[in-house]
């Protein structure tokens, strides 16, 4: 029978559990039943493993981005059997063999784009792509800061940010990360365990700071972001694995005149046309080379659990995927 896993209370990974389901069958209208190949692992899906974010009910299985084959379509869908599609959703799930998903979540994948490479890089590389273009509107010459430029947003941000002709500061906690920054693309480095990250902002900078900070770690660096960021700059939060960001005063973002968002994906690919068009630029960045997903581990899909914990400890440099 087709595996999957599920979570019945949240917890730390060993709360993820491998059971045998019934494939599913007979596609309901707008549907498609989809073979997965490989799955996505993000950082949204320990959110909800853990309880930071929640869903109605117990047992669910986790997940919003997978790649597969289209086993079947139910009425009123136009995709081929056969075809190679990926997804990213805000409805878990993917977490498993076989998945029946609506057809208006599946955008196709260039045969030349093998499914690893897709899965690895689409969720994060389409987070990367709003957070610059849309969030803000990057432009030629203009500094950035990015937190965990070794990671699988980060990385692929920074490798974006350089090819629109930004300057890229880089954080990262080792020397190992350090040599990944760097050939993502950084122009400065700052190994962040081992140096004030805010005082080598404002160094690199002459005391201007930056026009942008993506700050994906969370407590640990928020207070410091907002000191790297140029009057009338911006403050993107983007995750928070380092902690929830605790309440701040106000003025301390009034005093530059700082403007402070938190985006999520979901709403900024929640007009179909804007998903479609974002997908194909992601698409495009990847055969052109303009980005290089880095996978840094596949899992098997009963070992999501090992998948998590690597995440969590915060050692991994790119993406982690299971292959059902």
């Amino acid at each position: 029978m087709p595996k999957a896993m599920i979570v019945q209370e949240t917890g730390g990974p060993e709360v993820l559990k491998a059971v045998n389901i019934k494939k599913p069958t007979d596609p309901k209208p707008g549907q498609v039943l989809l073979k997965h190949t490989a799955i996505g692992v993000n950082y949204l899906d320990i959110y909800y493993r853990n309880g930071i974010y929640t869903v109605p009910k117990y047992p669910m299985i986790p997940g919003m981005e997978g790649c597969g084959i289209v086993e079947a379509v139910g009425k009123g869908v136009n995709i081929p059997i056969g075809k190679k599609v990926i997804y990213a959703t805000a409805q878990t799930g993917s977490y498993c063999e076989y998945r029946l998903i609506n057809a208006n979540h599946l955008v196709g994948v260039p045969e030349s784009i093998p499914d690893d490479i897709a899965v690895a890089a689409f969720t994060k590389a389409l987070t990367a792509h709003y957070m610059l273009f849309r969030a803000y509107s990057l432009r030629r010459g203009q500094t950035i800061l990015v937190h965990a430029a070794a990671g699988g947003v980060g990385g692929l941000m920074t490798q974006m940010a350089k090819y629109a002709g930004a300057i890229v500061i880089g954080t990262v906690s080792s020397q190992e990360k350090a040599k990944a920054a760097r050939q993502n693309g950084c122009d400065h480095v700052i190994i962040y365990t081992e140096q004030d990250f805010s005082q080598e902002v404002m160094r690199i900078t002459d005391n201007v700071g930056v026009h942008v900070v993506y700050d994906g770690v969370g407590k640990d660096t928020f207070k410091k972001s907002i000191a790297c960021v140029m009057e009338r700059g911006l403050l993107v939060t983007t995750g928070q694995p380092s902690g929830s960001i605790p309440p701040f005063n106000i003025l301390s973002i009034a005093q530059k005149s700082i403007y402070l968002t938190r985006p999520t994906l979901m709403i900024y690919t929640k007009d179909p046309r804007e998903y479609m068009l974002s997908a194909i630029e992601v698409f495009t960045m990847i055969d052109k080379k303009v980005i290089k997903p880095k996978i840094f581990a596949k899992y098997p899909l009963e070992k999501a659990a090992e998948a998590h914990a690597a995440i969590e400890s915060r050692k991994t440099i790119g993406s982690s995927i299971l292959i059902p």
